[in-house]
Formats: C-alpha cells, structure tokens, sequence
C-alpha cells in the first residue's frame, strides 16, 4: 500500500515510518510541515497534495495527531485520511471536519472514544498508544545499572505564563475561591474528573478573564477549552510539584524536564532530555519510573507509561482504568491510589529489587508481544 504520510516533529515520527515500512508498505512525505496549520490557510500545500495525488497515486493519507485541513483535502479528493492522536486534550478533535466520511482517527482516551460514539460520530476509533521494542532493546551500550532510584520524565506544566494564574489575577474573589475549591477538591479524586461540569457558576467571569481561543471551525465548549487548557493543566502542575516534593523528601527523585531552574530539596534537575535516544536510557537506569498523568487524559493510557514499559523501565504510576483493558496491576505495572500510597510503595519496591525487575520484565514483553507500531500499522490498515 503506498501512503502519503503527513509529516511533522512528532512524537514517534521515526518509529511510524519504520513500522510502515517493514510492514510493507511505502510512504510519500510531501516536502512542507503541516504542524501549526489550520484548514482556511493551506492553499499552497493543496496545490502540493494534489500534485503528488496525480503523480504518486497514494491509496490513503495518514497524520499523527488529527488536521482539519488535511481531512477537508482528502474528503474532497475522495481519499481515505487516517490519523492517530496521542495529544490529550486535543481541541481539533472537535473541528466541524470530524464527521467527514473520509475519516478514521484513532484516540487512545476509551472515555473519548465513547463521548463521541455516543454523539453519533461514527468516524472516531479507540486504540491506545505504542513503542518500538525492537529499537528501544538496542539501546543498551551506554546503560549504567541503575543510576537512579526514583525518577520523573515530564512537564511541571510552570515553564512559561500558566493560564490559570493569569486568569485567577483579573477574577473576583468569589470566583477564584470557587476555583481553588475545585482545584483541591479534583485533587483528591483518581480516575474521574467533574471539573467540565461545574464552570456555570464563574463561566462568565472566566470568559471576560482570559478570552476563549478557538480555531476556526472549531466546535469545542467553552466549559470544555477552560476545564481542559486552564484549569486541569494548573491541577496537574500542582499535583506533580506536590508528589514530587514528597517523594524528593524522603528517597530523592531524579528529574527531566524542561524547565531546568525547578528545584526542591532531595531533586536533582536534570533538564530536558531527548525523546528517542535519552528518555528510553532513563527509564532503563531508574529503579522506579514515575508516572502522574496529564489530568487531561481521563481514563487511557497515556504515552509515558507505554514509553516506560517499552523500554522495560519499572512503571509506578497513578491508576487509569484503559491500564486494566491490557495490563495487569502487581504483574506488569503497579498503580499507587494517593500519595501516602505512593511513598509506600516507592520504599517497597526500591527494597525488593527481584520483585520489582520481574514486574518491569513482564510489562516490557506484554508490549513488545501486542503493542508495538507494527501492531498499530497493521490495525489501523486493516479495514482499508
């Protein structure tokens, strides 16, 4: 099958193309990026796109992530456009262009998928997300034995302007202790998240705070853009900082991030680390890999865990019920339920080094055996 793949600095990028690749498959990347573009502004990659349409004759167009501008192309042209997302939240997910019967976007969310299952939109599919065994078992030459004991991968979500900061100083003060309540009250909830449901009483303050951006022919809520873009993301920046701060406290913890003049007492700042060749290196040399979920995601597994597992790293994370669809909690992975259960289990298994390799070997063969990009290419091209 010949494919005209969308190309941009995606997560991944390299891993696809070999998957697509070896799978037998042949790709045309056009010349020009599409990150950063909407569907009213691409008129010269629509000449290009077509051009190649004619020349290349491809049999379907593939992105990772979803592009309106892409879609409206390849409905018109009456070609099947595929794209893969592993953004969470990801606001082009509802673009008038989603409905379009040319369509297949696959999100690794299930809540998302059955949201939209359930509005009538018959043209997104679940699938959660993949890593590249084959690749990440040959990065062994510069591993040391565990160099780290505890370590984070991530954003702190504090590296430039917060969104809710920003917002909360032009607000009242009733409507900011409305927020701060939720805050702390989402906080302490796992595996739901109601904080969309609950904006009507500040919704107007809010609007006239920090004005709603939107693409064009973009459909989101407003209680979906301040919900998922301002106020989760300040939750997952304080939670981080807050399990971070307790963990450094009491058995250190090694961070990567690219915020590198973030300190606590017990963290040792790393800064930013490469995805493909350096992260997958962490993960091998940690004892623990932490993972705390962007509370934008709710119920899939997201990429991080999926990276660490890859790369046969031992997964410590919160719990998301998508993990239970694949994984099994104790044998593959372990979940932590609060931050006292966090440090606990951090000291257990920093102590029982066998138990814990046989959990991170387990969780490496399970993905290695189902959950590889060659299993996702050949999913997702299966119905073509």
């Amino acid at each position: 099958m010949k494919i005209l793949f969308m190309e941009w600095n995606s997560v991944g990028k390299a891993d696809l193309k070999d998957a697509f690749t070896k799978e037998g498959h042949t790709l045309v990347v056009p010349s020009c990026s599409i990150a950063g573009k909407t569907y009213r502004e691409l008129p010269e990659m629509e000449r290009q796109w077509s051009l190649l349409l004619q020349n290349e004759k491809p049999d379907i167009v593939f992105s990772v992530n979803y592009y309106p501008a892409v879609s409206n192309f390849c409905n018109k042209n009456a070609i099947r456009y595929i794209s893969w997302i592993y953004d969470s939240p990801y606001g082009r997910l509802y673009s008038e262009t989603v409905p379009n019967p040319c369509n297949r976007i696959y999100v690794f969310d299930k809540e998302l998928y059955l949201e939209c299952r359930d509005s009538g939109i018959t043209t997104v599919r679940y699938m959660p997300l993949a890593a590249n065994t084959e690749r990440l078992d040959r990065l062994t030459a510069d591993v040391q034995a565990y160099a780290y004991d505890v370590s984070f991968v991530g954003s702190l979500y504090v590296e430039k302007d917060v969104p809710f900061i920003k917002m909360s100083q032009a607000l009242s003060g009733y409507a900011k202790g409305y927020l701060d309540a939720l805050v702390a009250s989402q906080m302490k909830i796992q595996g739901y998240n109601f904080i969309q449901e609950v904006l009507d009483p500040v919704m107007e303050e809010m609007c006239k705070a920090y004005p709603m951006v939107r693409e064009p022919g973009g459909k989101e809520s407003k209680e979906y853009y301040y919900a998922q873009y301002v106020i989760n993301e300040w939750i997952t920046a304080v939670e981080r900082i807050d399990l971070l701060d307790a963990a450094a406290g009491r058995y250190g913890v090694d961070l990567f991030t690219q915020y590198q003049g973030f300190s606590l007492s017990g963290l040792q700042n790393h800064g930013l680390v490469d995805y493909d060749s350096g992260m997958p290196l962490v993960f091998k040399q940690s004892k623990v890999n932490l993972n705390i979920t962007r509370r934008g995601i709710h119920k899939g597994i997201p990429l991080r865990a999926i990276d660490i597992m890859g790369a046969g790293g031992f997964l410590l994370s919160n719990f998301q019920s998508d993990f239970l669809d694949f994984f099994v909690p104790g044998e593959d992975f372990v979940y932590y339920e609060s931050k006292e259960d966090l440090l606990q289990k951090i000291g257990y298994y920093l102590e029982h080094e066998k138990e814990r390799e046989a959990i991170a070997k387990r969780g490496h063969d399970k993905v290695a055996a189902g959950h590889t990009y060659r299993h996702r290419v050949r999913e997702m091209l299966k119905s073509v």
